[in-house]
């Protein structure tokens, strides 16, 4: 090539570089502006609501005697155990719903010396604890368990009834399907107020399942609540 043509040739290779590069960045900002068009969504909730009735009743029964005499505390802990055992059975429970838990003996003398120790050596313990389906006789039984009192029988903390619901399978799917349906309506309202169209799903997550007491009052009364979350592509 001759040497007068060099110069041409080089400007002509800067044009072509200089016209590739607007190109391509003419394509790259279409492809930003195209990105970002398609990134538009919108973030819902949904809720869904079920008032059911427990089907499970878990009531533990703490007890204890004290006293100096080992043999003594042993012999009432366990006549106060048969009693608890009594009013189960009375109350038309039958023996595999009671479970009795191992007893639990403290030297309280062993830690404790001089003016520091208590009046009674030992402390005996132990749990009678129903489990059951049959939730309205145990209601009926919870009502009536001041004769255990009249007894002698000494109930202890955490003696509360729990009442569960364990049939959730049950209900779940169909929950799930009116709380994203809700989910739906409130992507929909907002597509149509924003002037868009409301596009496929993004991401779904189906959130939190609760189990709570409807009331305080009535603690075998449920609320079952499931909570959804989705992303919905937004279109203009």
């Amino acid at each position: 090539m001759p040497p007068t043509d060099r110069p041409v040739v080089t400007v002509l290779a800067a044009i072509v570089v200089a016209l590739g590069l607007v190109a391509a960045g003419w394509f790259a900002g279409r492809g930003m502006v195209q990105l970002r068009t398609g990134d538009r969504y919108v973030i819902v909730k949904g809720s869904a609501e079920r008032i059911v009735d427990a089907d499970l009743v878990v009531w533990p029964l703490p007890h204890g005697v004290g006293g100096n005499e080992l043999a003594d505390v042993q012999a009432r802990l366990d006549a106060n155990t048969d009693a608890i055992r009594r009013f189960f059975t009375d109350a038309g429970f039958a023996e595999g719903d009671i479970v009795v838990s191992p007893p639990r003996l403290e030297d309280r003398w062993a830690y404790a010396y001089g003016d520091n120790r208590p009046p009674e050596r030992y402390r005996y313990s132990t749990t009678v604890s129903l489990r059951t389906s049959d939730v309205a006789r145990a209601l009926a039984a919870v009502r009536r368990s001041g004769v255990l009192v009249a007894q002698g029988v000494m109930i202890g903390e955490g003696s509360a009834p729990e009442f569960d619901y364990t049939r959730l399978n049950d209900i779940k799917p169909s929950l799930i399907a009116e709380a994203t349906a809700a989910a739906r309506d409130s992507a929909l309202q907002f597509a149509k107020d924003s002037n868009s169209r409301l596009g496929g799903i993004r991401s779904a997550n189906q959130g939190t399942v609760t189990i709570s007491e409807r009331d305080q009052s009535s603690p075998q009364v449920k609320r079952v609540r499931v909570v959804t979350t989705v992303e919905y592509f937004l279109r203009g």
